[in-house]
């Protein structure tokens, strides 16, 4: 068994029997699959030592509080032949899927091939695991993070060689940018063939380097079980993300002693959560000096389960409060001091706050450049405290001049002892004329919309009314693009967990699978993918795994006939030059628009006059064809209509195709590369920032 280099190029843990010499050049993981091969059978590695420094969490099987996993003690060893206390003797298929049932797995997402077909044959058997068939691999990588997004449990998905395997990549580096825990497992083929270039071979390993928190390629029958253990204690603690675990076909064939619990191997890797009380009490200190803080919320939040002790922070202190996109939901967004969402579209109060700032108290976020726009003029008159599990991401573009490495939970927790001590002692800061210079940001310029002249429905205005009428307690999951954006900007997040959406890829064709993962894990919720009408056409394939699963999720295509936010880049900054962004077949740069050659065997494919909207395909025919229920809506009267209808279908999915006005656009903006001191909050109009003092 061998692995890979971990997130940011930090030396991720060391399975036993791989580490290179000092100095040694690095085996690639074909090397060290031939030689694991070659070797003989390694004797059982000794037990795990807790890590006992005070600011390091202790090694531990699973780490998963959010909710918590099952217990690997508390389950029976699996009914095969018994060679010893506690022990059976089942092949390495058997091994997997008992030690998946062990870590808590409860559903994997997944296609069956050759070289991981010894491992569906006994999960058929399992009455525990709840296999999944996707329509594509893509679909249940995605849908595993949708997975784990509503639930804060590892997703799982599984796939064979080669090209199922290469099929994962984008949903594995989605994971990995959006830190989310989900565990692939792919088959490999055979370890004789491993580096010969064998049918359906790929070295998915190292294809996998740069986008997965850590991997695996396991040769041998009796590492499968510790790799899965270490796999999900991996990808759920510290910093989550995606672990990738490659097993070749003849480990899972040949038969190996199975024992639960399993003892890790992995030195060295013991993340660290509680943060340094000295660091907490310096930023405390910060906070209560202050004139202009702000609280800057990020994704690991969320990830942390820190959203009560935020909203603890935030009444004590009073400082105002942005949530970034992947923070949607952290801290209710009617709550007062909340400014909305900060960076490229978010309000003007929330980028004002920052550009205005004379302290940013950064939680469980990575100053990205679609927050901080411009980066040399990102908040100039800031100090900056940046708390986060990953050490990495500490200065990484934005010099903290209180850097704290701790989860979050913890770090706010302390934050608040800290900061009562310092109002006990009578050092508590006037943030009135703060509070009202915001205010009066945020009631000159509120997020809003227009009305088109023709009739056609405004896109926001779908979004903000299936935000009210499903409400705060639904899941909301989006594509990428306008309508991630609208959906951002327009519904109400009251509740962490309910917003989900690919930040960090921006993944065209995320929605649907990833809604499916989601109403999987929380059958019992409303599940809205929010998706538009180019996203939709990528992944929508898994609208047959949802009929067929019974997996009622909601979807509404925001159909504006073209890959809307890519012209809205072209409507501002190429002339109006709508270069192969219309998918209407009747539109402008189209078959049929002005300048375009005839439509090839007459004008069959150009949508009737006055219709918009994409119609090639039908998506109401598409969804009834999928078995699902399909309905168009194209009058701003009949929203609500069709919304409450999707809304009372509850034994199958449905498909909402909203045909919206074409030119509509996000606003507020700030356009790539520039400050965010030039923010627009509609076309050609930047706010008054008033002279305010920085």
């Amino acid at each position: 068994m061998t692995e890979t280099t971990g997130r940011n190029g930090a030396r991720p843990p060391e399975p036993a029997g791989t580490a290179a010499p000092a100095g040694a050049a690095a085996p690639t993981p074909r090397d060290l699959a031939a030689r694991a091969h070659a070797q003989p059978q390694a004797q059982p590695h000794p037990p795990v030592r807790p890590h006992t420094q005070p600011q390091s969490e202790p090694a531990k099987s699973y780490v998963q509080p959010r909710p918590p996993q099952a217990s690997p003690q508390a389950t029976a060893v699996p009914p095969s032949a018994t060679v010893g206390p506690g022990k059976a003797r089942i092949t390495g298929a058997q091994a997997l899927v008992h030690a998946l049932e062990r870590v808590g797995t409860d559903v994997v997402f997944g296609i069956p091939g050759g070289a991981i077909l010894p491992a569906y044959d006994p999960l058929m058997d399992s009455t525990v695991i709840r296999h999944i068939l996707v329509r594509h691999e893509q679909g249940a990588g995605h849908a595993a993070t949708g997975y784990a997004q509503a639930t804060g449990k590892v997703g799982v998905c599984m796939a064979t060689s080669g090209p199922g395997a290469t099929n994962l990549v984008t949903p594995l580096a989605d994971a990995y940018m959006d830190s989310v825990p989900i565990v692939a497992i792919t088959g490999q083929v055979s370890t004789n063939l491993i580096g010969t270039d064998g049918f359906q071979e790929a070295d998915i390993s190292g294809i996998t380097i740069p986008i997965t928190k850590h991997n695996f390629l396991v040769t041998k029958a009796e590492d499968i079980a510790r790799t899965i253990g270490e796999a999900f204690h991996v990808a759920s603690t510290g910093r989550p993300g995606p672990v990738l675990v490659d097993i070749a076909k003849d480990a899972m064939q040949a038969t190996t002693e199975f024992a639960w619990p399993v003892q890790f191997d992995l030195p060295g890797y013991h993340p660290v959560t509680r943060p340094h009380a000295r660091q907490v009490r310096e930023a405390a200190r910060l906070m209560t000096e202050s004139k202009r803080p702000v609280l800057y919320v990020g994704g690991g939040v969320i990830k942390a389960g820190a959203a009560a002790q935020l909203a603890e922070l935030a009444e004590l202190t009073g400082i105002p409060v942005i949530t970034t996109l992947m923070a949607r939901g952290a801290f209710p967004d009617r709550h007062r001091q909340h400014l909305g969402m900060p960076g490229m579209h978010g309000t003007v109060a929330a980028v004002g706050a920052l550009q205005k700032s004379d302290l940013i108290v950064a939680l469980g976020t990575r100053f990205d450049d679609r927050v901080t726009g411009k980066l040399d003029t990102f908040a100039p008159g800031a100090l900056i405290v940046h708390a986060d599990i990953d050490p990495a991401e500490i200065s990484k573009n934005r010099r903290a001049d209180v850097p704290i490495v701790g989860d979050c939970r913890e770090v706010i927790a302390d934050l608040v002892t800290a900061v009562r001590a310092d109002h006990g002692q009578g050092r508590r800061p006037d943030l009135t004329a703060w509070r009202a210079q915001l205010d009066k940001y945020r009631d000159t310029y509120p997020l809003g919309y227009d009305q088109p002249d023709d009739g056609t429905l405004a896109p926001q205005h779908v979004v903000e009314r299936i935000g009210k009428i499903a409400g705060p307690e639904a899941v909301y999951v989006a594509g990428v693009g306008q309508h991630q954006m609208w959906a951002a900007q327009f519904i109400d997040y009251e509740n962490p967990g309910t917003w989900i959406n690919s930040g960090g890829l921006g993944t065209m064709g995320f929605a649907v699978p990833a809604a499916m993962g989601a109403k999987v894990g929380r059958p019992d919720t409303t599940v809205w993918a929010i998706d538009g009408d180019g996203c939709f056409q990528m992944t929508n394939q898994e609208l047959a795994t949802c009929a067929l699963e019974g997996i009622g999720v909601k979807v509404a295509v925001i159909n504006n006939g073209s890959l809307g936010m890519v012209r809205q880049w072209q409507t501002l900054f190429y002339n109006e030059r709508y270069s192969n962004t219309d998918l209407h077949p009747g539109g402008p740069g189209g078959y049929g628009g002005a300048g375009s050659p005839p439509v090839p065997g007459g004008h069959r494919g150009v949508a009737p006059r006055g219709k918009h909207g994409t119609r090639i395909p039908d998506f109401v025919k598409l969804a009834e064809a999928y078995g699902c229920e399909g309905i168009r809506c194209e009058q701003t009267a009949d929203v609500d209509t069709v919304i409450e209808r999707a809304m009372a279908i509850d034994d199958r999915p449905v498909v909402i195709d909203f045909i919206v006005h074409r030119d509509a656009m996000v606003w507020p903006m700030v356009a790539a590369g520039t400050s965010n001191n030039d923010i627009k909050f509609a076309r050609g109009m930047a706010p008054d920032w008033g002279g305010a003092s920085e």
